[in-house]
């Protein structure tokens, strides 16, 4: 069973729409209960960066979440979702992240357009086991995803791939059970089925 955490997020039906055509039995909760109770998250997000880390504050899951993550729980965090494990962002400067990975989001700068939007090229620089199957599925799309990001996460060792958009930065995290996605899985088509396909099979 995955655990979708529910604060609010405004892409919480489009993930429950994927997980549904994958056929994959989920929950939502909202408390800490839940969380302790589960056995997969998916911390789903758009939106800003302060009223994320409000919001989880505000539910009492801050403490929580990040104790499941600690243990093993296998975490999925996507767009936002993927920003809050860092320890802060420049959207929100006076608001914590989980802590999970040191460093800061960081709003793009630069003469392309911002937000980035639309679908980019996620480029591996390493073995994940997120992408694995996706260049087979669409090889129109071998490897693009659909992104709508104005800020972006640092290039941390438990970076797996890249996206380039004026600077560099992390488009797919994996270390042991956590994995997070800057872009929307969710928005992705057949290569986006595949991604949490492959979260739900590598768990």
């Amino acid at each position: 069973m995955i655990s979708i955490f529910d604060y609010g997020a405004g892409n919480l039906q489009s993930v429950k729409n994927t997980l549904g055509a994958l056929g994959a039995p989920y929950e939502l909760i909202r408390n800490a209960g839940g969380l302790r109770g589960a056995t997969k998250i998916i911390l789903p997000g758009v939106g800003h960066f302060g009223q994320m880390m409000r919001a989880l504050d505000e539910l009492r899951v801050r403490d929580a979440l990040v104790e499941r993550i600690q243990a093993g729980v296998p975490f999925m965090g996507i767009c936002l979702g993927l920003q809050a494990l860092f320890t802060s962002s420049e959207e929100a400067p006076a608001e914590r992240g989980l802590g999970i990975y040191a460093g800061e989001v960081k709003r793009f700068r630069g003469d392309l357009r911002i937000p980035h939007m639309g679908w980019d090229e996620v480029r591996p620089c390493r073995e994940t086991r997120l992408l694995r199957g996706t260049d087979d599925r669409v090889s129109s799309c071998a490897k693009y995803f659909y992104f709508a990001n104005s800020y972006y996460c640092p290039i941390v060792a438990a970076t797996a791939a890249v996206c380039d958009y004026i600077v560099p930065f992390t488009a797919v995290l994996e270390q042991a059970n956590v994995y997070g996605v800057q872009f929307h899985p969710e928005k992705s088509g057949p290569s986006g089925l595949a991604v949490v396909k492959n979260f739900i099979e590598a768990c």
